[in-house]
Parts: structure tokens; C-alpha cells; sequence
């Protein structure tokens, strides 16, 4: 069973998770806007000493790809590459979406039916929202686009059965997205914790993208400048 580092800084959430076998070990998260480049390094330090293993011990390390926002996807982004050049370990990238969508069935086993859908949003700011669907197997039923947030919006899909909405995206959506069929579960955010089991399958595959030129997955076009992050490679 691999050992895999997973982090998620793709929204105001940091996140660090250790798991084997996409059983999480320790984990450590932080809700606070603009500190990612400040903690994520001290985070990864104390999942590690807190399991007991060292950054050696590593079989992959794994990161959360987007969408999100832009600086939070690029400090995790270049964190996750450091670790595997430095340790010669190959890199994994979860979608942000599939991930929430992962937490999301995961949270509500209890309340959902075999025909509930997961619609994770990432807040693309005004009444934009990063948004795809899942069914309750992570499955994905349509894919990552930037929709504009209206009283018609995913009617297609809430007309036939129930979806939850969940996300950082989701919480301004309730008050225009009206049916007896979409409930909102906006306790649920972005989580390293959902991002460790997507990628043991990863791994179990033999999917992993190059360190060298792997970049985040912006959806929108973005002209990225240098970004520096504190070292622990060493």
C-alpha cells in the first residue's frame, strides 16, 4: 500500500492529509484566506512527525489540480513538485472537483439514493461558480465548466432527481438555484482528507503526470508570474 502526501490549497482552505493504502493517517487544514505559502511547509512537517514516517518513507506525493484559485493552486502545486524532485517520487493530480464530489457521497451516505447526484462548486466570484457533476460512485456525469449562476440554472438535472450542492461556491447559490430537489450542504469544503483516496487509485494505475511540466488546471486562461515557497527539501 503506498504512502502518498496529499495537499489541497486550491481555495482559502490548506489542507495537508498522509495516507496509506487512501487511509488517511494524519491530516492537518486551516480555513484562512492567504496564509497557504505561510504554513504549508510547517503542515507537511507535522503530518509526518505526528505519523511517525519521514519524507523518505513517501511513495508519491499528490495534489489537488484545480480549478481554484489561481495563487492558492500554484503554491500547492509548486510544493508537490519540490518533494518529488527532491525525493525522486512520482506526482499525482486529483481534481478539485472530484474531490469535494468524493467527500461530498462520502458525508451523505446516510441520505442519498443511488440516484443523487454531487454537484461540487468552486466560487468563480460574482455569481460564477467552477461546477461539475458526480453520481454516488464518483463517477463524472458532465464536466468541469464555468456556469453562470441563475434561477433556470441545472434545471435539466434537478427536474429528475436530487443533487447536492456543496463547496465554497455553493453557499451563495441557495437563494437562486429554487427546487424541492437541490439541498446544499455548505459544511463541505475543499479537504486534502478527500483528495488521499482519488489518488491510491491514482497510483494503483500508474497515473501520474510530469513533474517537469505539469501545470494547474486554471479552466480560465491565466498569465502565471514566479512564485517562491519556503523549502523543506532538504
Amino acid at each position: 500500500m503506498a504512502l502518498i502526501l496529499s495537499i489541497e490549497t486550491s481555495t482559502s482552505v490548506l489542507s495537508v492529509a498522509l495516507a496509506r493504502g487512501g487511509e488517511v493517517l494524519q491530516y492537518k487544514e486551516i480555513d484562512s484566506q492567504n496564509s497557504h505559502s505561510e504554513y504549508i511547509t510547517l503542515f507537511i512537517q507535522e503530518v509526518m512527525e505526528k505519523s511517525g514516517c519521514s519524507l523518505n518513507d513517501l511513495d508519491a506525493v499528490a495534489v489537488s489540480e484545480g480549478p481554484g484559485s489561481y495563487t492558492g493552486l500554484r503554491i500547492g502545486v509548486s510544493t508537490a513538485k519540490g518533494l518529488c524532485y527532491s525525493k525522486n517520487i512520482p506526482l499525482i493530480a486529483v481534481s478539485t472537483l472530484q474531490s469535494i464530489a468524493f467527500g461530498m457521497a462520502q458525508e451523505s451516505k446516510k441520505s442519498s439514493d443511488e440516484e443523487t447526484l454531487f454537484c461540487p462548486m468552486i466560487d468563480a466570484r460574482r455569481m460564477e461558480v467552477y461546477a461539475a457533476f458526480y453520481d454516488v460512485n464518483n463517477k463524472e456525469i458532465r464536466g468541469v465548466s464555468a456556469d453562470i449562476i441563475n434561477e433556470k440554472s441545472y434545471q435539466e438535472y434537478l427536474g429528475e432527481r436530487k443533487v447536492v450542492f456543496a463547496g465554497n461556491g455553493a453557499d451563495k447559490c441557495q437563494d437562486t438555484i429554487m427546487s424541492e430537489n437541490a439541498i446544499f450542504d455548505t459544511d463541505i469544503k475543499t479537504s486534502a482528507r478527500y483528495v488521499a483516496h482519488i489518488a491510491e487509485n491514482h497510483f494503483n494505475n500508474n497515473t501520474f503526470v510530469d513533474v517537469a511540466y505539469f501545470e494547474p488546471f486554471y479552466l480560465k486562461a491565466y498569465i502565471a508570474g514566479k512564485l517562491r515557497v519556503k523549502g523543506l527539501y532538504s
